[in-house]
């Protein structure tokens, strides 16, 4: 059986981005809206983050932070690990594993184009 690559399995899905300035009361709505566990963060069409429903649980409710006002900068996961879409789906599960996240941005050129989840 062919490995199937990443462009593959997202290339049906509606990407999810926000802009830094976003707050995470707006990222948690869009997130509940799309029932996705992750947005990224763009800034001049680049990923420059990832925030997740971890991020709010540990980084926002768990410091008691708000989050009528806390931007996501402030809680985002910076720089995430990605993955290219050429790569084979089981790539991203060896990553999701070995790293202890459970989403993998998938970006060409710096430009995030899906999620895998």
């Amino acid at each position: 059986m062919p490995q199937r690559t990443i462009r593959t399995i997202i290339e049906q899905q509606e990407l999810l981005t926000a802009p830094a300035t976003t707050t995470v009361i707006e990222a948690a709505r869009l997130m509940k809206q799309r029932h996705v566990g992750a947005v990224m963060v763009v800034e001049d069409g680049k990923l420059v983050g990832v925030f997740t429903e971890r991020d709010a649980l540990f980084r926002v409710v768990a410091e008691g932070r708000d989050g009528q006002t806390t931007r996501l900068a402030d809680v985002m996961t910076r720089n995430p690990r990605t993955i290219h879409p050429d790569k084979p789906f089981a790539h991203a599960l060896h990553m999701m594993h070995e790293g202890s996240f459970r989403h993998v941005p998938v970006a060409e050129d710096g430009r995030p184009i899906g999620m895998v989840s």
